[in-house]
């Protein structure tokens, strides 16, 4: 049990890599807070989570507004009186090439991708710094640490932002014992990335740039988050860690 007696917090854990996370994170003995939009879906994730005997609830949270980050963190300290790990994982990508994409697309997606976690870090930091220290894990990607010729450049933005945001949270508060990693996963094989790839040539495509061959597992992300959220990492922080089967040792 790696995290036995930690509590954590995931964002975007309704569904697909949060959920993941998530489950993982239950699996070795935390107390899992589903962070979402997603009613429905989050109620019905908690409540299967809950009946395999994972402590697990979800919360109602819109990354974007920070009244909502302050409701979802007192929630977390009446249900379990502390947060230990933090996982920003909530991400949106509009796929527009820079030459149409709109403000608003522009601003939705730095609200979503950027506002967030730093919302979500500035909430959490007084959590943990009261209990002893903690770990923040953002989801980046490989577009965190180079350009990537098959994403927009408004997504290499925003996860380019997050970088740095991690970097600074790192050398700040590790004096507060509060780590700060980045996983920067490639191409991860969700439900909705299977429907992308449908077309051979561009999964053909996608599968040449991984000098693994194959795209990245759920299971692969999440248990990097497992180890960065554990006391095996206890000597990691400002880390961007890349799970992409070798695309960024090219």
């Amino acid at each position: 049990m790696r995290l036995k007696g930690k509590v954590a917090l995931v964002t975007g854990a309704a569904q697909g890599l949060g959920a993941a996370i998530a489950e993982r994170f239950g699996r070795e003995g935390a107390r899992v807070f589903l962070g979402d939009l997603k009613e429905a879906e989050g109620n019905a994730f908690a409540a299967r989570l809950k009946a395999e005997g994972i402590k697990a609830w979800f919360v109602r949270l819109d990354v974007a507004s920070e009244d909502s980050w302050a409701g979802s963190c007192e929630m977390v300290v009446a249900q379990a009186g502390r947060l230990d790990v933090l996982v920003n994982n909530a991400g949106i990508n509009i796929r527009q090439p820079i030459e149409e994409m709109s403000v608003e697309n522009l601003d939705r997606m730095l609200a979503v991708n950027v506002r967030g976690p730093f919302l979500g870090i500035k909430h959490v930091l007084p959590l943990m710094r009261k209990t002893g220290g903690g770990s923040i894990i953002n989801m980046g990607s490989v577009c965190s640490v180079i350009g990537h010729k098959f994403t927009p450049e408004a997504y290499t933005t925003v996860k380019g932002a997050l970088a740095q945001l991690t970097k600074s949270v790192a050398v700040r508060y590790a004096r507060d014992n509060i780590r700060a990693n980045i996983l920067c996963p490639s191409t991860v094989e969700t439900p909705m990335v299977r429907e992308m790839l449908k077309n051979q040539e561009r999964r053909k495509e996608r599968l040449g740039e991984v000098p693994l061959g194959r795209l990245a597992s759920l299971e692969d992300v999440a248990n990097a988050a497992l180890f960065l959220a554990s006391d095996e990492a206890a000597f990691i922080t400002g880390v961007s860690l890349p799970v992409d089967g070798g695309v960024t040792a090219w």
